[in-house]
């Protein structure tokens, strides 16, 4: 075993408080001594005169009483920090004191002795431990960081944010025994700070980061220890350092860290997620605990990522029971393990059930049983492409799946019916979103046709980062595999938002919903698919088109190159929320809208591709087919708008 094997495994072991202890004592005898010895130029005779053998026990016992009152001694010497200073500050300035007030007892009354200590003595000691003391605990953590540190290269870091947090981070970096870090300088939007340095280390202005000052500073990693960071800054600099190779990482919120202290492990490297152009959205979780408590709540597609999400935040709403109904054997198993062991009465609060939502009597026997008041409707067929080649699948999930749902949820009392959409349902160009337009038309229908309890409410929004089907997984396996990368297009934007906040809307609508509404988020600015693949490259460590190449593979068969929360038609009132608005849609009439689902249904009943999608634009009249074989529908049979059904 090596010598730094060795000083990791029992350095806890022989570098105990107590041998800190001892040394301190020890460095507080010789002070005094060498005070003596100074104060009268080492004359023999006057420290003999001044009574040295006589204090010299007083102030060493004093001392170990101070040394034990303010735990002076307890700092692992490897991890001197300012809070160890600051308790040998006060254990030299009690001692300062009581020798302070011992001198004038015995001028006073001449008691216990009848000579004093010299108040420069007194000075110079306290001066010369407090010195000592500090200086040998920076020593001897130089020397422990320099013989246990890692035989790997040397990493440059620069840190942005030169607050408590950003030097506890320097801290943490520098302590680390695995690398070498060397951190290069800060960077902070703090005037007072800026041109300044902070234990020896340079805060720079945010601004002066350049191509050049990477480059001369050689920086390997940023490490933003800031958490309000305005969300465009934070991908400026994520632009700005990942061109260049250079790591981004993020510390974790405070109230994280272990055991109130920030550990190596704990500075991850950024996700994709926290390079969205926009402040996350945060919503009122009050009034989300006060809808779903002690609820019967049926939840749909329970297995997917958005239900999965809904599934595990409504554990934590106090509900009297949820149903977790998916078709998918293997996820719902998954889900049902990975919920059992995070909630340990989740078999007293919610059971799984296995069926498909477009078996009428199935659904009849749900809501007949277990009675939900409140439905999450997350079921649904997402995939464009494959929906394009199944519209059969399309229309019996999406449409006829919803139906079922509900008009058993009005059969049955249920209290509010909360349905998860898309932004591919406005202006359709697809079969999903077609098919997930007429959902929409058909429960806002019956919110407003039928006088019943039942309240139908929508949530549309984007695409979901690291949902099933999103690019996420798909770019991160084709990295793995050493790309390329494939985009459709150069110029396709999307919309997105992170899973948990896709189902705190769910949520928050439900509460909030009082019938008909489609919520929305205003989700900032759209985000070209190839700056996100670009970006997910760099964060990987790799550069763009040397390291992983990007292909462009055509849109898919009824993909477009641009998806819209709103149709042209429609505008938008403000809710509570500054963050979520409701659509303005003119409903449809729900008796055509029934006589023409009564064709859908003969037509799906061919089987026949074309009938069926040809049956979905009379639906709907501003579906469009793009990029798709059923575009010779919209040419040879171009359907005339009805008011009354469209958007």
């Amino acid at each position: 075993m090596n010598f730094r094997k060795f000083l990791l495994r029992y350095s806890n072991r022989f570098i105990s408080g107590y041998v800190v202890l001892i040394g301190d004592v020890l460095i507080v005898a010789a002070s005094f001594i060498v005070a003596y010895l100074i104060r009268f130029n080492f004359d023999a005779s006057d420290i003999h005169h001044w009574k040295l053998p006589v204090f010299l026990p007083i102030v060493v016992v004093l001392s170990l009483g101070t040394f034990l009152i303010t735990r002076s001694y307890v700092g692992i010497i490897r991890h001197t920090s300012t809070d160890d200073v600051i308790r040998i500050f006060k254990a030299s300035g009690l001692v300062f004191l009581i020798l302070i007030i011992l001198n004038w007892l015995i001028l006073l009354y001449h008691w216990p002795l009848d000579k004093v200590i010299p108040l420069s003595i007194i000075i110079i000691h306290s001066l010369l431990s407090l010195f000592l003391m500090v200086f040998t605990r920076l020593v001897a953590k130089i020397i422990w960081i320099n013989l246990i540190k890692g035989k790997g290269e040397s990493v440059n870091v620069i840190i942005y944010g030169a607050g408590k947090a950003g030097i506890l981070t320097k801290n943490t970096l520098v302590a680390n025994t695995d690398n070498i870090y060397n951190v290069v300088g800060f960077l902070d939007d703090n005037p007072g700070k800026i041109g300044k340095s902070i234990e020896g280390i340079p805060v720079y202005d945010p601004t002066v980061i350049s191509p050049q000052f990477i480059k001369k500073r050689n920086i390997h990693e940023l490490i933003i220890a800031v958490h309000n960071i305005d969300p465009v800054k934070k991908r400026e600099f994520a632009d700005a350092f990942l061109q260049f190779n250079v790591t981004i990482k993020n510390i974790p919120p405070v109230e994280n860290w272990i055991n109130g202290e920030l550990q190596i492990r704990q500075i991850k490297a950024i996700r994709i997620e926290d390079l969205l152009m926009r402040e996350p959205i945060i919503l009122d979780n009050n009034i989300v605990l006060k809808q779903n408590k002690d609820k019967v709540i049926l939840v749909t597609g329970a297995a997917g990522s958005i239900g999965s999400e809904i599934s595990r935040q409504l554990m934590h709403c106090h509900a009297k029971r949820i149903i977790l109904l998916d078709q998918a054997e293997t996820p719902l198993h998954d889900l049902y393990l990975n919920l059992k062991n995070t909630f340990a009465d989740f078999s007293d609060r919610a059971e799984i059930f296995m069926a498909d939502i477009s078996n009428t009597q199935r659904m009849e026997w749900v809501f007949n049983h277990y009675k939900p008041q409140l439905v999450y409707h997350a079921a649904a067929y997402k995939h464009v492409p494959m929906m394009e080649e199944s519209p059969v699948e399309a229309v019996r999930v999406n449409i006829f799946g919803t139906r079922i749902l509900a008009d058993a949820a009005i059969k049955h009392g249920t209290e509010k019916f909360v349905m998860i959409s898309t932004d591919k349902a406005v202006k359709a160009t697809n079969v999903m979103g077609a098919t997930k337009r007429i959902a929409e038309m058909y429960i806002q229908s019956l919110d407003i046709h039928h006088t019943n309890a039942t309240r139908f409410i929508t949530t549309r929004f984007g695409n979901v980062l690291g949902s099933n089907g999103s690019v996420i997984p798909l770019f991160q396996k084709q990295i793995e595999e050493g790309g390329p990368i494939t985009v459709t297009h150069p110029e396709i934007t999307r919309f997105f938002m992170t899973i948990p906040e896709a189902c705190q809307l769910v949520l928050e609508a439900g509460a909030m919903g009082q019938g008909s509404e489609i919520f929305m988020f205003d989700m900032g600015k759209s985000i070209r698919i190839v700056e996100l693949a670009r970006n997910m490259i760099r964060l990987s460590g790799l550069q763009p088109e040397k390291d992983i190449k990007i292909i462009y593979t055509g849109l898919r068969p009824g993909e477009k190159l641009y998806e819209e929360l709103l149709n042209s038609s429609e505008n938008t009132l403000p809710t509570h929320h500054p963050r979520i608005m409701i659509a303005q849609v003119n409903p449809a009439d729900h008796q055509l809208l029934v006589q023409q689902l009564d064709d859908l249904t003969l037509q799906w009943q061919s089987y026949d591709n074309f009938k069926i999608v040809a049956a979905l634009k009379k639906i709907v009249p501003d579906y469009r087919s793009n990029n798709s074989i059923y575009e010779k529908l919209d040419s040879s049979n171009p359907v005339s708008i009805n008011p009354k059904t469209a958007d």
